[in-house]
């Protein structure tokens, strides 16, 4: 059963443009949802026990960042309102490369290969967005 998520794309950004835009509020708002005809809202309090709230229209996912290594590692946990799911782990990995910036996203922790393969569908559009936010002129 496939319980874990390991996505890795090299971005067009600096590293401390990529770590901005996983940790500052109003660029998180720019892309941190697969569907851009949804509202959202981000809230987010990005220190060791910080926690954060992204509400994407009708959904809303919350968790806790357990590590924050400026500008290299976030990891924070994931857990969705309304369920009784206990919560994921998403870790994120950045790395200076000549091309930019190597991000290595892994999600892990899910109950079952149907949840794991659903996030993955939301992962992969928003982590478009992402790359489409750090090409743009004016971040």
């Amino acid at each position: 059963m496939d319980t874990e998520i390991r996505i890795e794309r090299v971005l067009p950004a600096t590293i401390t443009r990529v770590y901005d835009a996983w940790t500052r509020a109003e660029l998180l708002m720019r892309w941190y949802c697969p569907n851009p005809a949804l509202e959202l809202k981000v809230d987010a309090d990005v220190r060791p026990g910080g926690s954060y709230v992204v509400e994407m229209g009708p959904h809303v996912v919350r968790g806790t960042y357990l590590e924050v290594v400026p500008p290299t590692r976030l990891v924070f946990s994931w857990q969705w309102d309304g369920t009784d799911d206990a919560p994921t782990r998403v870790e994120v990995e950045l790395i200076e490369v000549p091309e930019g910036t190597r991000m290595q996203l892994s999600h892990t922790g899910f109950a079952s290969a149907e949840d794991t393969a659903n996030h993955r569908l939301g992962w992969e559009p928003e982590l478009d967005r992402l790359v489409d936010l750090l090409a743009s002129v004016t971040q």
